[in-house]
């Protein structure tokens, strides 16, 4: 797991591949992290399926009751399956765009 902290978002790259356990580290730190803003980085598990995903919905819906966002990256699930709770993007720089689009959003009071 890497951690990279840029301006009021924080992103956490899995480097294993193993997206059981690295749903279970960030899920335990999660109140390190719960002031700024989450991408969570999949790409680096080429196994990575629907179910992989879905299993955040919980740390989804934890984390944006904070009042921030959350994304995740991966370009091996389908995005039109993903559930509408879960944000999933192919890239790093979708990542950053979806997390400014909704910062303007909640200054805007949407």
């Amino acid at each position: 797991m890497k951690v990279e902290q840029k301006g009021h978002t924080t992103i956490i790259k899995d480097t294993l591949g193993q997206t059981a356990e690295f749903l279970m580290k960030v899920t335990h730190e999660h109140n390190t992290y719960k002031n700024n803003n989450l991408i969570l980085d999949l790409s680096h598990d080429k196994n990575l399926s629907l179910e992989d995903v879905k299993s955040f919905a919980e740390l989804i819906k934890l984390h944006k009751k904070q009042k921030k966002s959350i994304v995740l990256v991966s370009d091996n699930v389908n995005f039109n399956a993903v559930p509408k709770s879960i944000t999933l993007v192919p890239t790093l720089l979708e990542a950053h765009d979806i997390i400014e689009m909704e910062e303007i959003e909640r200054d805007l009071g949407f």
